[in-house]
């Protein structure tokens, strides 16, 4: 399971609209895996086979779903910027600005 908080979930849903964020998983990065953030519209999601949205918001990709069981996804403001963070308990090593990790 995938937790959301408060500010991850209004921000989502302030730049998804009629649709959900995306979550998937690619090689690369510093670490080995690095996320991949994306939007889809209702029409979108029935060729991909993505999971039950979380907080009605958020699709993971079932194989990316494996790899971050467990994370927290917050929305964190900055003074360089604002971002979605991961905080993932399977990783084993991330990089320093937390797009990528290892397992």
């Amino acid at each position: 399971m995938v937790t959301l908080t408060d500010s991850a979930k209004d921000y989502m849903r302030s730049v998804s609209k009629e649709g959900y964020v995306t979550l998937g998983l690619k090689n690369g990065g510093c670490s080995g895996m690095k996320y991949i953030w994306g939007l889809s519209t209702d029409e979108g999601i029935e060729h991909v086979k993505w999971s039950d949205p979380i907080d009605d918001v958020l699709l993971l990709d079932p194989i990316a779903e494996m790899y971050i069981i467990g994370s927290e996804i917050d929305y964190v403001t900055e003074l360089g910027g604002s971002f979605l963070a991961v905080k993932n308990p399977t990783a084993t090593s991330s990089c320093g600005c937390g797009e990528s990790f290892g397992v």
